[in-house]
């Protein structure tokens, strides 16, 4: 018996607007999944809120992949881009030597690297996640989620206004050499058994919950989409059943509640 690879169709590309876009209409085509586009330079690459995604030539591995999950309902639909985060932080920890679970998980949708007390305690992003998804719910659901993970990226090459905000792999490591075509490998190599699970049913929570950088911690924390409304709580944790985040509110029955739309901002203290 022989079964079908788990990568039905994969592409590197120079430059393109969207990683994403390009999956979504391979998806639109009837390409199955899983559908892997990577690229050198996005000109367009999006991130959350409208954002922008733009990093230079070779130093941040651009990357979507393309799922049709009717093998899930749509309330766990979330679990596919948690699982792509999980399969890119262990690779982004192998590829630069460093230890295990040091690249955390900020909700909702970032990779960081948070430096040692000693050294002042900063949350540094490492990589951002976006998930778009069609027709989840129906015949023909539709999932894309891109990944921009800082490689070979060198601290002297930051753009200024993010230099205090941002790191990559090789700075992480201690200027360890990280080539972005090789954490592709590294990252493939995650994803089939996360996803193959995932198909089965079983989602990596103690993995997920374990990497959550903003468990018993004070933030500030954007509802929706207003950047103007905002509000500085207690993060207690991250719901495996929802992936909302989970807040401390003494004025709801049982003292918390759950956000599922917003943005952690800042880290203010922990608990």
């Amino acid at each position: 018996m022989t079964t079908a690879p788990f990568i039905s169709r994969i592409e590197r590309l120079a430059s393109v607007p969207s990683t994403n876009d390009v999956v979504a209409g391979w998806l639109d085509a009837g390409v199955g999944e899983v559908c892997v586009a990577s690229a050198d330079v996005q000109t367009a690459g999006r991130g959350r809120m409208g954002r922008t995604w733009v990093a230079p030539p070779g130093a941040a591995l651009l990357v979507s992949a393309g799922f049709r999950p009717s093998w899930t309902g749509p309330e766990r639909a979330w679990r596919i881009a948690a699982t792509v985060s999980l399969a890119m932080a262990d690779a982004a920890e192998d590829v630069a030597g460093l230890p295990g679970r040091a690249v955390l998980l900020k909700w909702p949708n970032d990779l960081v690297i948070a430096d040692a007390p000693d050294a002042g305690g900063a949350v540094r992003k490492l990589g951002g996640v976006l998930g778009e998804a069609t027709g989840v719910g129906t015949p023909d659901p539709r999932v894309v989620v891109g990944i921009g993970m800082n490689a070979g990226w060198r601290a002297d090459d930051f753009p200024p206004d993010l230099a205090t905000s941002m790191t990559s792999l090789t700075v992480a490591s201690g200027g360890r050499p990280v080539d972005a075509v090789a954490l592709l490998g590294a990252f493939l190599d995650r994803l089939e058994p996360r996803i193959e699970a995932l198909r089965a049913g079983r989602f990596d929570v103690a993995d997920w919950t374990a990497r959550q950088l903003t468990r018993r911690t004070h933030v500030r924390l954007v509802r929706g989409t207003d950047p103007e409304d905002a509000e500085d709580v207690v993060a207690i944790g991250v719901d495996p059943l929802t992936g909302a985040l989970v807040v401390e509110d003494p004025g709801v029955e049982g003292g918390e509640r759950q956000v599922h739309a917003g943005e952690i901002t800042r880290l203010l203290a922990r608990v």
